[in-house]
């Protein structure tokens, strides 16, 4: 699953204009559309701590009429983050 990277400070204002599209009184409200998304999932996309999932940025979009291709986003990889195991070691 790629992941959704915005440049700072724009996830949160993405965030607010679907809220605002779908006349939501906050982003507790999102959760009324049926999104199987935990409340403190979606207050770290809000505080951009957290890179939205790609199906979760499309059906919002969808849901509040906003083109993806309007926005100046980036897709990050699957295995963007993660460490490489298996380090070598020397062993004498």
């Amino acid at each position: 699953m790629k992941r959704i990277k915005f440049k700072t400070n724009m996830q949160r204002r993405f965030l607010k204009k679907v809220i605002k599209n779908l006349n939501c009184f906050s982003l507790r409200g999102l959760l009324q559309h049926r999104f199987d998304i935990p409340y403190s999932t979606l207050k770290n996309y809000y505080a951009e701590k957290r890179t939205l999932p790609e199906t979760f940025f499309e059906d919002l979009c969808y849901i509040s009429k906003i083109n993806p291709t309007s926005l100046n986003i980036s897709y990050l990889n699957n295995n963007w983050g993660q460490i490489k195991g298996g380090k070598k070691s020397k062993r004498k």
